[in-house]
C-alpha cells in the first residue's frame, strides 16, 4: 500500500540557519506517527511543510498523491490541522462554530456526531469561551475533523493538560486509529509517545536521527549495552493522582 504522506530530502533555511536538513520519511495510512524532538528540532517546520503552510524549498512532499509544491491548497483541504493555540469566535456555540467551518470547506455538516465523537455532546450550545483547556484541545480536534480529512495533524495536543485530561484525548487518538484516520503528531512527552504511537521519529537540529517502533527503539538502546543507573518503580506519581482522583474523567474538571 502506498504511503498516504511521503517526504523526500526535505531541507529549509531562514537565512544562515538551516531548520531541516534532509528529512525524509513515510507515514502509513491509518497509522499514529509521532515526531519526537527538542525544542527547535524542527518539528513544527516539517509538518507545516507537510500542511502546505510553508514553502517547500528543496525537496518533495506528497500528501495522498497529491505535490504540496505544486498545490499546497488542495493539500490544505485533504488534511486537518489542531493547531497548539487555537482561537474561536467566543460568541458562537459550538454546534454553529463547526457549521461554520463546515460552510468554509463546503462540506456537508455532521456537528453533532462530531461532538460526540470528542465527547462534548453535552456542551452543544455552549459557548467557545465557557470550555475548559481539556474541552478546547478536544474541540479544535473536532473542526480538525470537519473536512473529512485523509490526515490529521496534532501538534502538542495535550500540552498544558492535567493527567485525567491528557488519558482522555490519549483515548480519543486512540478512536481515531480505530477508524483508519491517519493521525500525524508531536509530543515533548516521550511516554505519550510510547503510549500511542505505531511508528515515531526522533529529531534533532532538522535532521531525523531514528525511525522505528518504540519497541524496536528501546530494544536496539538495550542492545547496545544500555541500563539505567536509577531503578525503574512500577508506578509513578501520575498513577498516583489517577488512582486518587479516578481514571474517569469528570467533564467538568477537564
Amino acid at each position: 500500500m502506498d504511503p498516504i504522506i511521503s517526504v523526500h530530502d526535505l531541507h529549509r533555511s531562514y537565512g544562515q540557519v538551516h531548520a531541516l536538513r534532509g528529512v525524509t520519511f513515510d507515514v502509513k495510512r491509518g497509522e499514529v506517527f509521532g515526531l519526537l524532538g527538542p525544542n527547535g528540532a524542527g518539528k513544527t517546520t516539517t509538518l507545516e511543510t507537510i500542511e502546505g503552510l510553508r514553502v517547500v524549498q528543496r525537496g518533495k512532499v506528497v500528501v495522498d498523491g497529491i505535490d504540496v509544491a505544486k498545490d499546497p491548497y488542495a493539500v490544505r483541504r485533504r488534511v486537518g490541522i489542531q493547531l497548539q493555540d487555537a482561537n474561536f469566535f467566543e460568541s458562537l456555540n459550538l454546534i454553529e462554530l463547526l457549521g461554520l467551518f463546515a460552510e468554509l470547506y463546503e462540506k456537508e455538516s455532521h456537528p453533532r456526531a462530531l461532538l460526540e465523537l470528542v465527547g462534548l455532546e453535552g456542551k452543544a450550545r455552549s459557548r467557545a469561551k465557557a470550555l475548559s483547556g481539556g474541552q478546547r484541545k478536544r474541540f479544535s480536534i473536532a473542526l480538525a475533523l470537519v473536512n473529512d480529512p485523509v490526515a490529521v495533524f496534532l501538534d502538542e495536543p495535550t500540552s498544558g493538560l492535567d493527567p485525567q485530561a491528557r488519558r482522555r484525548l490519549w483515548g480519543l487518538v486512540d478512536t481515531l486509529r480505530e477508524r483508519s484516520l491517519t493521525v500525524v503528531l508531536t509530543t515533548h512527552y516521550i511516554e505519550e509517545a510510547e503510549a500511542l504511537c505505531d511508528r515515531v521519529g526522533i529529531m534533532d537540529e532538522g535532521r531525523l536521527l531514528v525511525l522505528d517502533t518504540p519497541r524496536a527503539l528501546v530494544q536496539a538502546l538495550l542492545d547496545r549495552g544500555f541500563h539505567r543507573d536509577v531503578e525503574v518503580v512500577p508506578a509513578t506519581l501520575e498513577d498516583v493522582f489517577l488512582d486518587l482522583t479516578g481514571r474517569e474523567i469528570r467533564d467538568a474538571a477537564d
